[in-house]
């Protein structure tokens, strides 16, 4: 079963802002958070991790090529 984070998991574990989760959601550049209730929202923590994979895949990537 897939686990959901609320707001204040996803802000630890991205150390993000809640303002700049939000800013991302509305780019397309981070996972968008499923409904919950009337009035919540939590995102599944696999869309997270993937999330924070791809960011730590692209800074390894960055690494890399300064190396060269």
């Amino acid at each position: 079963m897939e686990k959901l984070l609320r707001l204040s998991a996803v802000k630890d574990f991205t150390g993000l802002s809640r303002s700049g989760l939000y800013v991302m959601v509305k780019e397309g550049t981070f996972p968008r958070p499923v409904k919950i209730g009337l009035r919540a929202v939590a995102w599944r923590s696999s869309d997270v991790s993937k999330w924070i994979d791809e960011r730590c895949t692209i800074t390894e990537l960055e690494d890399l090529d300064g190396q060269a």
